[in-house]
């Protein structure tokens, strides 16, 4: 299976293109690259939740947080031309619509969403299949994501390492 087709490069490409779910993004994203390449902070991967992050950061109007994340992408992009990770994706618009962004920031523009273009019919179908899925949310739930959603998980299993240790 070419590494696009994992699911979870599925799910981060419904949620760049779908809803703009940008902190659902770098969640799935981390977790394929935490499987397939953990600590290896050069990866294409690592590029493309810090887009991600990146976006997330300049939608919340955190201009200064989203510049610098915004150009190590750039710069992890353009460090990895011709790997496997972008055999499917429109290479030369990506890193167009990186440098843009990255200049409406410099000016203090208004956030504007960017599109991942697919160039495959399969992974196109695939994604425009999770996107349909994928639930509406609200403008005020993707701008303030990170406070808003549940952590219950995530507090469950830091109470029980904490436990753990004793």
């Amino acid at each position: 299976m070419h590494p696009l087709f994992h699911p979870l490069f599925i799910d981060f490409c419904a949620y760049f293109n779908g809803n703009q779910d940008y902190f659902e993004c770098h969640e799935v994203l981390e977790e394929y690259w935490k499987t397939i390449a953990p600590g290896k902070k050069e990866h294409p991967l690592v590029g493309y939740i810090q887009l991600a992050t990146g976006l997330y950061h300049w939608r919340r109007g955190n201009l200064r947080g989203a510049h610098r994340i915004m150009r190590k992408a750039y710069k992890k992009f353009l460090s990895n031309q011709g790997h496997p990770f972008f055999d499917y994706i429109d290479f030369q618009q990506l890193c167009n619509d990186c440098l843009k962004s990255i200049d409406a920031i410099e000016n203090n523009q208004p956030y504007k969403a960017i599109q991942i273009k697919l160039m495959n019919r399969d992974l196109i179908e695939k994604v425009n299949g999770k996107i349909s899925s994928l639930p509406p949310l609200s403008h005020e739930f993707l701008l303030h994501k990170h406070m808003l959603r549940d952590r219950s998980d995530i507090l469950t299993m830091r109470e029980e390492k904490r436990n753990g240790r004793r």
